[in-house]
């Protein structure tokens, strides 16, 4: 559940970004994820990505990058 919670808070920002631009469906997410750590466990690129599927079907390309550190930063979005 903690990969969800993360998942919800980048499709907020991603919709919100989408929405404020005019634009459609999103097509693709790209992150960084560093070594995030919620309720113990770290968080994966594999559950975020199946949790942010589970949000925004309509997303077709997902790109998660690792990086070192303990933040994560949403890099871009890609809109129709």
């Amino acid at each position: 559940m903690h990969d969800f919670h993360l998942a919800d808070q980048i499709v907020k920002i991603a919709r919100e970004h989408a929405q404020k631009n005019g634009a459609g469906k999103i097509k693709k997410i790209v992150l960084q994820l560093g070594n995030i750590i919620e309720h113990g466990e770290n968080i994966s690129p594999e559950n975020l990505e199946f949790n942010i599927r589970l949000l925004l079907p309509e997303v077709k390309d997902i790109d998660i990058t690792k990086i070192p550190g303990g933040e994560w930063k949403l890099v871009s979005i890609e809109t129709e």
